[in-house]
């Protein structure tokens, strides 16, 4: 399968007892490299560290300069509640914030609306209003950690709270730093958590470019995300391809808006999955190092050098961590992030070992944080720039992920860009997943303790987080107290402020400032938009 010109970007199905040894995007691996593996225009094409095309990374000396930050992945049940687990993680070390969103929140519901019963809290936090941003980071300094926020269709409405919650504390929004993920493409692609067709929510997409633009200029405007391609099941060639594809719809798009692209492109950041196979990963991240920035000096002729470079995060990958023995994921995380550290992230989210059964307990949030540390300070991995630089294997992969990618962002190009191929990718990705699938169950692709090493009797479950339900009435009820404290007017007044710009073409974002802070909702101001805009309708 994996062999034809058409699915060079998946390994082929051949069972347990072929000889061959492939990675999941179909290279086969051969037993040993040497020198001919390596092309003659290789000092070309890795460059210095700090310098175009950036394959050695974006730093002249990485992490002997500042590690990355660190984050973990925290949200649940109420604001206050999430406000406590913040602050633990910062006690311990942690350098940055990664807000989870519960679902209603990422659909742009307020807790209250009845398709959101059993939701609230479950995956994430719930946040309907400014009273629960600012329960949220009660006594954390916004000007003294980084904050990124998992949302995207509401992304505009979530970071709007958090710099209304940043003017109480008395925060200029020039010094608020962080990250709204704000990509929405992926949404139609994998994940499935969209509101809108691709017009308005695009369009929000790059208002908030030039919004943060003129007012939070340290903002990372979007997060461009392989990392649910990943997690929904495709391999690592995609992941690039199809993650560099939409940043390339979305630096189209800002400039159709009348945005120039040195004025946007420095702050576009990227997302990727870090999986288990450590030397294709190293060589996954390098690769998309490399391609990106030729994309932004040869295609989209950017001039400023910070537009050429891939800034990116990282988290483990969720889809190999398994219910079965899952003190082994612990190992699995450890092996990924120093795939990604040594593979040059500028940030890292390490999972919980027990993440395939819960949200992540206390302990197993402090065992993912320590695991980054021991990476950082135990393992050398910080020590040199690019350790993996001129390995014939790595060197090999890097070249042949890049080849291979760029052959289906040629083929997605062909087909219109990333938004009018959005079945097409979404085709691949069941393709790859149903390929995992079948090498998984014929015993092709060992996983261990769960198709290999299985302990018999029963298994032994850690202690897992349990929301408590009634976590979902009080949230609740705390909405119904703030809708009934408004001028019922004034918020009226601003809902139709909003559909009204969104019938227009002015940046949308002021006006939904202005509705947040006076106490509109997040489903209030979301439904506004969904007057307009539409309800987006997937192709099944």
């Amino acid at each position: 399968m994996a062999t034809t010109d058409e699915h060079r970007t998946i390994a082929p199905i051949v069972g347990p007892d072929d000889p061959r040894r492939f990675t999941d995007s179909g290279i086969e691996i051969k037993s040993l490299y040497s020198d001919g593996d390596l092309p003659e225009d290789l000092p070309e094409r890795l460059g210095e560290p700090g310098q175009y095309p950036y394959a050695r990374g974006i730093h002249p000396d990485m992490y002997r300069g500042q590690l990355w930050t660190m984050r973990q992945y925290a949200g649940y049940a109420s604001a206050k509640e999430s406000n406590e687990r913040y602050r633990y993680l910062l006690a311990h070390g942690s350098t940055g914030l990664s807000m989870a969103f519960d679902l209603p929140t990422q659909l742009g519901l307020d807790s209250d609306d009845r398709r959101c019963l059993g939701e609230v809290g479950r995956t994430g936090v719930a946040i309907d209003s400014i009273d629960d941003m600012r329960t949220a980071f009660d006594a954390i300094p916004l000007d003294q950690v980084s904050t990124s926020m998992t949302i995207n269709a509401p992304a505009a409405v979530l970071l709007l709270l958090y710099e209304l919650v940043g003017e109480e504390q008395g925060v200029a929004p020039e010094r608020l730093r962080g990250t709204t993920q704000n990509d929405i493409l992926k949404e139609y692609m994998a994940r499935g958590n969209f509101i809108y067709p691709p017009h308005g929510a695009i369009r929000l997409t790059t208002d908030l470019f030039a919004y943060c633009r003129e007012r939070i200029p340290r903002w990372n405007t979007i997060s461009i995300s392989g990392y649910h391609f990943r997690e929904k099941g495709c391999s690592a060639v995609q992941e690039v391809a199809f993650t560099l594809a939409n940043g390339v719809a979305y630096a189209q798009a800002a400039l159709d808006a009348g945005l120039a692209v040195d004025e946007f492109a420095p702050r576009l950041a990227f997302f990727f999955n870090g999986h288990n196979n450590v030397f294709q990963e190293v060589a996954k991240f390098r690769a998309a190092r490399r391609m990106w920035a030729r994309i932004m000096r040869e295609r989209f002729d950017a001039k400023d050098e910070r537009s050429w470079r891939l800034r990116f995060h990282t988290q483990t990958g969720g889809v190999t961590l398994t219910a079965q023995q899952p003190e082994n994921n612990i190992v699995r995380v450890a092996l990924q992030g120093f795939a990604a550290v040594c593979g040059g992230t500028q940030s890292l989210h390490t999972n919980g070992f027990d993440e395939a059964l819960a949200l992540p307990t206390e302990r197993a949030a402090k065992i993912a944080l320590r695991t980054q540390q021991i990476i950082g300070y135990e393992s050398g991995a910080a020590d040199s720039v690019d350790p993996f630089a001129g390995s014939y294997f790595v060197e090999a992969l890097t070249d042949e992920i890049e080849t291979r990618a760029n052959e289906l962002i040629d083929r997605i190009d062909r087909l219109g860009g990333s938004v009018n191929a959005i079945d097409f990718i979404k085709n691949e990705i069941e393709e790859s997943a149903f390929g995992y699938h079948e090498r998984y169950r014929t015993g092709q692709d060992i996983v261990v303790g769960v198709n290999k090493f299985v302990d018999a009797g029963d298994p032994e479950v850690p202690d897992i987080l349990r929301v408590d339900p009634a976590s979902e009435r009080e949230q609740v009820e705390r909405l119904k107290a703030f809708k009934a404290s408004r001028d019922v007017s004034t918020v009226e007044r601003r809902l139709e402020d909003v559909r009204a710009a969104a019938r227009g073409s002015e940046n949308l974002l002021p006006v939904l400032r202005a509705a947040l802070k006076d106490r509109c909702s997040l489903g209030e101001v979301c439904g506004a938009m969904k007057d307009v805009f539409g309800e987006y309708q997937p192709n099944f």
